[in-house]
């Protein structure tokens, strides 16, 4: 399966990206970005950390569905799953 990027702008100004699968399905979704670069900056922190299983920290939501957040080496949360 392969998954494509998508940079988007909220309605607070900030920009986001989300990582979404060939079905269309959001597989994670960005922080906010007050700038396009840093968004895709951001990206590019996904593009190098996915590749480090010990930056994935599993988590469980107060109505205990699952989900994962993707956090860079300075241990800021880059992206969080669905819940």
């Amino acid at each position: 399966m392969s998954g494509k990027f998508v940079v988007s702008r909220r309605s607070n100004g900030e920009f986001q990206f989300c990582l979404c699968a060939s079905n269309g399905q959001t597989i994670l979704a960005s922080e906010g970005y007050t700038s396009r670069d840093g968004c895709l900056n951001g990206i590019e922190s996904v593009r190098k950390n996915s590749a480090d299983a010990t930056r994935f920290e599993k988590r469980t939501a107060k109505d205990g569905r699952p989900y994962f957040v993707l956090k860079a080496g300075n241990h800021q949360i880059i992206g969080q799953s669905q819940m």
